[in-house]
């Protein structure tokens, strides 16, 4: 297709969390492996060994250590510099391929204590949970934080760990995924009947309609063909939206252009077979 390494992209929304752009002239193929990509290669740093040195609470250690592992650390400002705990010549955790957290509490009220992500200390200010990137300016109660729940303790009930968390993708784990959802339409009004819809009229339409108020769908366009994509990117918190798109959009042109080489390679080696 003619058009297919010309595609213009138009942002049409961008906040702290989430990121909308058009991208058009492209082919749907394009469109889903950026989806993709957003969601399973874009590295950030999670929680992935822990240590429990102490645990009375009623959950066991499997599942605290489970609850801990899929809080979203802050990662923009460390990932890049951070190796791949396999690529790092330590034998275990260095401060080149880990950061150590830990956590410490003891319930000695009658109270019930609530175990949560603010309790769990960093020794890099620029890595910790996602909800206690702003600590210091909260000033709020102890119950009205947005903070992350890891179990409740009872009067003399405790929970002491250590942890370490590493860069990785969400190939390997759901943990690592930088996105709380990514999401692309490419026919609004759909005009192609790629959805059939029992009652047009009870559907809500497409933020991206062009048809009238009175209308509920496009006329059928048989012989038409995706050409534009409306893209969301929702961050988990992780990384800022629009660091993960670039992060794709570079990771995917890396792919690409190993591709490319391994297969001028490829046909090298042939030529010379044959030859």
């Amino acid at each position: 297709m003619p058009y297919a390494n010309q595609p213009s992209v138009h942002i049409t929304d961008l906040s702290d969390d989430n990121v909308k752009f058009s991208i058009e002239d492209t082919d749907l193929s394009v469109a889903n492996a950026l989806r993709r990509v957003f969601i399973a290669e874009v590295a950030t740093i999670a929680i992935d060994w822990i240590q429990i040195e102490a645990n009375s609470s009623v959950l066991h250690d499997e599942f605290i250590s489970h609850r801990v592992g899929l809080i979203p650390l802050t990662s923009d400002e460390v990932v890049d510099r951070l190796q791949y705990s396999r690529d790092c010549t330590c034998d275990e955790f260095c401060q080149d391929c880990s950061i150590e957290f830990t956590l410490d509490v003891k319930c000695t009220d009658d109270q019930t204590r609530h175990v949560t992500s603010r309790d769990l200390m960093s020794i890099n200010p620029r890595v910790v949970p996602v909800t206690s990137r702003h600590r210091d300016e909260d000033a709020g109660d102890y119950g009205d934080s947005d903070d992350i729940l890891i179990v409740k303790l009872r009067k003399g009930q405790e929970l002491k760990l250590k942890a370490y968390a590493r860069k990785g993708f969400a190939k390997e784990h759901a943990k690592w995924n930088p996105t709380a959802g990514v999401s692309f339409e490419y026919d609004p009004d759909n005009a192609f009947r790629h959805t059939v819809y029992p009652r047009p009229e009870e559907w809500p339409k497409s933020e991206f309609s062009e048809i009238d108020e009175d209308q509920y769908q496009a006329k059928v366009d048989t012989t038409g063909k995706p050409n534009k994509f409306y893209i969301n990117v929702e961050s988990c918190g992780a990384l800022r939206p629009e660091t993960i798109v670039l992060s794709g959009l570079s990771i995917l042109k890396k792919k690409l252009s190993d591709l490319q080489t391994q297969h001028s390679h490829e046909m090298q080696s042939d030529v010379l077979t044959i030859t």
